[in-house]
């Protein structure tokens, strides 16, 4: 799960890497494994927002999204 603090160290690192003396490579590292973190978190998010959808059919019978084959 994704915190306030964690996007607020996100756009740190970003208004910092912008500047003139960018980002050390910790501070690099760093950026890298929030990023991933963040975009993990979106997916799963988007991923259980998907397996509870229901499409509504204009007779009104209710059918679940099929699971997208891999």
């Amino acid at each position: 799960m994704i915190t306030d603090e964690t996007v607020a160290r996100i756009n740190e690192l970003a208004r910092k890497s912008r500047t003139p003396e960018g980002l050390t490579e910790e501070e690099k590292a760093e950026q890298a494994a929030l990023r991933r973190e963040y975009v993990d978190a979106v997916k799963e998010s988007l991923q259980g927002h998907l397996d509870n959808t229901v499409i509504l059919s204009p007779d009104g019978s209710k059918k679940r999204l099929k699971p997208k084959s891999e």
